[in-house]
């Protein structure tokens, strides 16, 4: 388990210390157009989102795209779970839930789609983290995964800010060619692995930082806006993402 840069304790503070989990999802949701064309194109009927608390994706797939989805987490908070399903007109009984640890774990099925957003970079040993989707991945089937990209403007603000969260992060894994070479040692194919975003900053907990430096942090969001109408694509600098897709 040296393997993991968090712990169970790390994340239910993480999770407890967030006030507003239970939001409304959009069809217009981040990732939806990658998603909805992987559903549509390979007519994916199950799905399973792993390291998904509070289960934004699976709810997204399963609310607007018809999809059987299961939630796959070492940590999951009922209370907030079931704040999160009622928000979107859900109950329990619509999302399968899984707690536990994916390195023990051995699925009982597989499926059409296995995703992650915000999973693999949490652990030093990338190709194994992705080893361990593939497990739940049907022959054919295709694998998203996202990831946030720190080694961008975003990721000097995380340091500059917040060194406790950008600690929590892998940060050699963070880049796309890095990535694309592991999914083809695990013999998958079609490989996608691409910056995705134009630019973004966040900070976790910004609302407990000073007003200096939420100010501070405006700016910088504002002179990136301002720099990507010049420069209108996705760049290792400035896109907060890196998205990968590939079939089994």
């Amino acid at each position: 388990m040296g393997n993991q840069l968090t712990d169970r304790q790390f994340w239910t503070n993480y999770w407890e210390s967030k006030p507003d989990l239970a939001i409304q999802i959009n069809k217009d949701y981040l990732f939806h157009q990658q998603l909805e064309e992987i559903v549509k194109t390979n007519k994916v009927q199950t799905a399973i989102e792993l390291g998904g608390f509070p289960g934004y994706y699976s709810i997204f797939l399963h609310k607007y795209l018809g999809v059987r989805t299961t939630l796959f987490d070492y940590f999951i908070h009922p209370d907030i779970l079931k704040k999160v399903l009622n928000k979107n007109g859900l109950d329990e009984s619509e999302i399968t839930v899984i707690e536990n640890d994916v390195f023990q774990y051995h699925p009982e099925q597989k499926y059409d789609l296995v995703l992650s957003c915000g999973l693999i970079e949490h652990f030093k040993d990338t190709k194994d983290i992705i080893e361990r989707h593939l497990e739940f991945l049907k022959p054919g089937g295709t694998l998203f995964i996202t990831l946030p990209n720190f080694r961008s403007i975003n990721g000097w603000v995380q340091k500059t800010f917040d060194r406790d969260n950008y600690d929590k992060h892998y940060i050699e894994c963070m880049d796309t060619e890095y990535l694309a070479g592991i999914l083809k040692e695990l013999g998958l194919e079609s490989i996608k692995s691409s910056y995705y975003g134009r630019y973004s900053v966040w900070l976790e907990n910004k609302d407990q930082k000073s007003g200096i430096t939420k100010a501070f942090i405006k700016s910088i969001w504002f002179i990136g806006k301002v720099a990507t109408t010049l420069i209108p694509f996705e760049s290792k600098l400035l896109s907060p993402y890196i998205v990968l897709e590939a079939k089994k």
